[in-house]
């Protein structure tokens, strides 16, 4: 059987591969050297209106942090399936996620009913 070539053009995987990191879309970049800058919040005058975007923004974060909570859970369920070959430990998983064991062990729980409901996508 002979041994696959490498594509035309193709880096040389020997060497460090730089990824640029990915901005975020909703930023623009001049915003993100403005600390004082936040969804451009600041240039609200009117507190009806202040209050209806900032309460608009806090519901999208919390809806957000939800649902990358639930991948979370389905990662940590997925890396201690014990019919994986390469299965971590709990105290692996939580020293990766920065979780206490017994957070982990409920994170897991979690993430392992979220597979079997289907409640997210695998």
């Amino acid at each position: 059987m002979c041994e696959p070539k490498q594509a035309p053009g193709a880096r040389d995987s020997s060497g460090p591969r730089r990824l640029k990191p990915a901005q975020l879309l909703f930023e623009p970049p001049e915003a993100v050297a403005d600390p004082e800058h936040f969804f451009d919040l600041e240039s609200i005058e009117d507190p009806r209106e202040l209050l209806a975007r900032s309460t608009e923004l806090a519901l999208a974060f919390r809806a957000a942090a939800d649902r990358a909570t639930e991948y979370q859970a389905v990662a940590a369920a997925q890396l201690a399936d014990p019919r994986r070959f390469d299965r971590l430990p709990t105290a692996v998983i939580a020293e990766r996620a920065e979780w206490s064991e017994d957070y982990t062990r409920k994170m897991v729980e979690f993430g392992r009913g979220l597979l079997r409901d289907g409640s997210v996508v695998e």
